[in-house]
């Protein structure tokens, strides 16, 4: 799957010249490239690791969630935003995965900031919201299994707070979104979401074209 639909060499331009990548972070996807070449495609890029860093920023974010971390590269860039006493609560089901980020938040000094809970993220978040966690979150990132993406928007929006933000990933879908001839599962999961996004009175929203298109719902 693409990353962007921006032509390679605009795209080369964005993430290699214009984007301050840590050496740390720049290993972290190389490994990833290297070990998961299948599945490299879950791996954000560096242009929207600074995006969501500056995003944290911007909010004063001190609680954040994410849902799928995959080797922990958006992970590193969020909780490395973070202030010190910042917590960054990962959902994942694979430990395969989650082991190679806890490598690079280690060496980055952002580990104590990372709660990575391995298991189902929708069962994760439930525990959260029965223990008291609505309203106390300020970002979250969604980057999962996309038939289950509406089921963790609404958990999102119960656990982040009035002007929290949400972050949804490949809401684009390598442009498949478009066509509407394309009726697999993932297309038409996307494709509900956004519109129901577009449409929720709950969020102000938007839709950028960064990476495979990110939305972004702020709690109202």
């Amino acid at each position: 799957m693409a990353r962007s639909l921006l032509p390679e060499a605009v795209e080369a331009y964005l993430t290699r010249a214009m984007v301050r990548e840590s050496p740390l972070a720049a290993r972290l996807r190389a490994e990833t490239l290297r070990l998961h070449t299948d599945d490299a495609g879950m791996q954000i890029g560096a242009d929207q690791a600074a995006f969501f860093a500056l995003l944290v920023h911007l909010q004063g974010v001190r609680r954040a969630l994410e849902i799928g971390t995959f080797t922990g590269y958006s992970a590193l860039a969020i909780a490395g935003a973070l202030p010190p006493d910042g917590r960054l609560i990962a959902c994942d089901v694979s430990e395969e995965w989650t082991a190679v980020g806890r490598r690079y938040w280690a060496e980055a000094g952002v580990a104590d900031r990372i709660d990575l809970r391995v298991g189902p993220a929708i069962e994760t978040l439930a525990a959260l919201e029965r223990g008291g966690g609505a309203g106390s979150f300020d970002f979250a990132f969604i980057d999962a299994d996309k038939p289950a993406y509406d089921a963790y928007y609404e958990a999102c929006l119960r656990l982040v707070r009035p002007g929290g933000l949400i972050a949804l990933d490949n809401m684009l879908w390598s442009g498949r979104v478009v066509d509407d001839t394309n009726q697999e599962p993932d297309t038409v999961a996307i494709r509900k979401l956004n519109v129901k996004i577009r449409n929720d009175r709950r969020v102000e929203s938007c839709l950028v074209s960064i990476g495979d298109g990110v939305m972004l719902a702020r709690r109202k």
